[in-house]
């Protein structure tokens, strides 16, 4: 009896967990249910504000959200709220938390020639976000055991927090080489279906390139000019764009965005 209860558990988990997470409804097997990723996203949002400042000009606020809500309209996850911030400092990094608080640092911002480039970064956060790549990687971290208990419902406030302080190690550890080409190739989809050019997405990554070490790792992920995956994902990158078409009518939107960029702290 114990078996067949066993069983059917695991039956039931494997219905229940498998989420879309890419476009044309490719799908994933994540055991953490959303409720339970956007508890963590929560949590380590929490512990972002006690060590990150958050620029006060509630324009550049309202102007990150409202770019960042065009790429998530036409993303294959809406399942969830999605938070856009913008922190002051000179790093050039950004980065997503399991279910959905995206970063960016004025540091990044200032390095961007247009509102193209900003949506190539913030498209490729969001498929982070649509990929599940945070959630995926706590769930491996907290192993199969720990895993089982939040997966049954079991957890409590205890191994949230451990979940969370996982979540906060992890951070800036940088994805795999795999889920760095998911989410530039998802990130270029999601940039012209929102109608920006995607060869803003090259052009930034040569600039990330470019910077090599002055760039973070929470960014595209240490992309550094000698480095071969870098040439590699521009190429991947061209050959995306090739074949879905940039298409007419697209923007890089250079103008509000030198208006906002004018704004930017110095």
């Amino acid at each position: 009896m114990k078996h067949l209860t066993t069983l059917s558990l695991v039956i039931m988990l494997l219905l229940v967990a498998c989420v879309t997470t890419g476009p044309g409804g490719k799908k994933s097997l994540i055991l953490m249910s959303t409720d339970q990723e956007v508890q963590i996203g929560l949590g380590m949002s929490q512990e972002i504000a006690k060590s990150e400042k958050r620029l006060a000009d509630d324009t550049w606020q309202r102007y990150l959200n409202e770019v960042g809500q065009k790429i998530v309209k036409v993303s294959d996850r809406k399942d969830i709220e999605y938070h856009f911030t913008v922190i002051e400092s000179d790093e050039m990094n950004a980065f997503a938390t399991p279910g959905g608080y995206v970063y960016f640092y004025t540091g990044l911002l200032k390095s961007m020639a247009n509102e193209g480039e900003m949506a190539a970064v913030m498209a490729h956060e969001i498929s982070h976000v649509v990929a599940r790549h945070g959630v995926k990687r706590v769930q491996t971290a907290m192993g199969a055991a720990v895993a089982l208990e939040l997966i049954t419902g079991d957890s409590n406030s205890e191994l949230m927090g451990a979940a969370i302080n996982v979540g906060m190690g992890l951070l800036m550890a940088g994805y795999s080489r795999d889920a760095e080409r998911e989410a530039d190739k998802y990130g270029i989809i999601y940039m012209k279906a929102a109608g920006y050019d995607p060869n803003a997405a090259v052009t930034m990554f040569e600039k990330l390139a470019a910077a090599g070490d002055g760039g973070s790792s929470g960014v595209f992920e240490s992309m550094t000019r000698s480095h071969p995956e870098t040439q590699e994902r521009i190429a991947n990158a061209r050959a995306e764009i090739t074949q879905i078409g940039a298409g007419s009518g697209l923007t890089v939107n250079e103008k509000k965005y030198k208006e906002m960029k004018a704004r930017l702290p110095k």
